[in-house]
């Protein structure tokens, strides 16, 4: 309930001249906003005096700038304030937004404000979401339409709700000059190809989102933190992504940058490039470093780390073996559960599955239980060729160790490295 004062003072305004009226109001919301009550009384002020402006009394071309006035005022309080007299002036202007669209969109972008300091995301994006982006009362540049459904995208993913996510990102490709606005400006580009990852990343696309992390990370526009922070993401999600050619190829984009070596994901991204075996101690490490999502349960019981090792480890035993049972390859995979055939028939789901998929070269015997690889390119277990596309793996891992034990010898002894240079 109103307090006597603006009660009192609202019973003059209605008396006052249609002239004097605005100034009055004005002077009253001044009244209210500079007196020392509490946050309940004032609300309930508020609350009367928006009724009052909006209850026709006044022309609308004076009401306009009222509500202008009005709502400057109510952002500059408390974010509780804020919400619950704001929520009750937006539900008071459903019945005549389009009169007054500028201020509906100044009160949102209000609420807008409040619900962030309220860490109430979602309530963010739709506040903001409901402001009308094609106005006649108000021209809104392309340029600004990006920014407004961009600052949505990311407020929705602060709540992990990327499907409500993507649909506002839709929104910015669907702009037929999306392309030009992002191409002028570099901040709204980042922010575009960021959110794009992390939808891509909670969609469990991780190739694909792995190629806008490291896009993000080259940006010169980007803290240098923050560069390395989106490589981190990047070497991440191509870790989680399916074992494959497409895989191998951008982990070697990821291990040959010579940032990678600064992260703590260095260890098994080389041994990942290197098609090396990985241990369930660096597996377990390297899990305690991933975001829920990337931790999900699959539709077979097992996580998305667990089945991309899984397959990594198969791609690299087709590396060291011409051909292995099924049992033997189950044990290698950390596939036993007690039962050494179960173990058995999961390596060999496993080989199938890659192998249906173009993933993985072989063959498999189901009577002998036995798989035989092919190396790549239908290079066939136990022929010369294979032996020697295997000897060109181990020259290449040597050679790479060799450069860069060179290279950490030029970082630490650069004098050394100086005098030694060959002009």
């Amino acid at each position: 309930m109103a307090s006597a004062g603006t009660t009192a003072g609202l019973e003059s305004l209605s008396n006052a001249s249609q002239d004097a009226k605005p100034k009055l109001y004005n002077n009253l919301l001044d009244q209210i906003t500079t007196s020392k009550t509490s946050t309940d009384q004032l609300t309930a002020d508020l609350v009367a005096l928006s009724d009052s402006i909006l209850s026709g009394s006044l022309s609308i071309v004076a009401t306009r700038p009222l509500l202008t006035n009005f709502i400057q005022s109510l952002s500059k309080l408390s974010p509780d304030t804020v919400v619950t007299v704001g929520s009750h002036v937006l539900s008071a202007f459903q019945s005549q937004s389009t009169t007054f669209e500028e201020q509906e969109g100044l009160l949102r972008e209000a609420l807008c404000t409040a619900y962030e300091a309220q860490e109430d995301y979602t309530s963010a994006a739709k506040a903001l979401q409901g402001i009308h982006l094609d106005t006649s009362q108000r021209q809104i540049t392309d340029e600004a339409k990006v920014q407004m459904w961009i600052k949505i995208v990311r407020l929705y993913l602060e709540d992990d709700d990327t499907v409500s996510a993507e649909q506002a990102l839709n929104k910015i490709k669907n702009l037929p000059s999306s392309n030009q606005t992002l191409a002028s400006n570099s901040d709204l580009k980042l922010h575009y190809q960021l959110s794009q990852a992390r939808i891509l990343d909670a969609r469990r696309k991780f190739l694909d989102a792995s190629a806008e992390y490291l896009n993000v990370s080259l940006s010169t526009d980007v803290a240098e933190d923050d560069r390395l922070q989106a490589l981190s993401a990047a070497i991440k999600t191509a870790i989680l992504a399916p074992a494959g050619p497409q895989r191998s190829k951008t982990l070697g984009k990821l291990y040959k940058d010579e940032r990678a070596s600064e992260t703590e994901e260095y260890g098994i991204l080389e041994k990942m490039f290197l098609d090396r075996l990985l241990s369930a101690e660096e597996v377990d490490t390297f899990a305690a470093s991933l975001l829920p999502h990337q931790l999900a349960q699959t539709a077979d019981g097992s996580t998305v780390l667990a089945k991309a090792v899984i397959e990594h480890n198969l791609l690299a035993a087709s590396r060291l073996y011409e051909n292995i049972s099924t049992m033997a390859l189950g044990k290698i995979l950390g596939l036993e559960d007690g039962r050494e055939d179960t173990a058995a028939e999961k390596a060999e789901d496993y080989a199938a599955r890659m192998m249906e998929q173009g993933r993985l070269k072989g063959k498999i015997d189901q009577i002998d239980g036995v798989i035989s690889f092919e190396i790549q390119d239908g290079v066939q277990a136990g022929s010369s060729e294979r032996e020697l596309r295997m000897w060109d793996y181990g020259v290449q891992g040597l050679v790479e160790d060799v450069e860069r034990c060179a290279a950490g010898i030029s970082e630490a002894f650069p004098e050394l490295t100086a005098e030694r240079m060959v002009h």
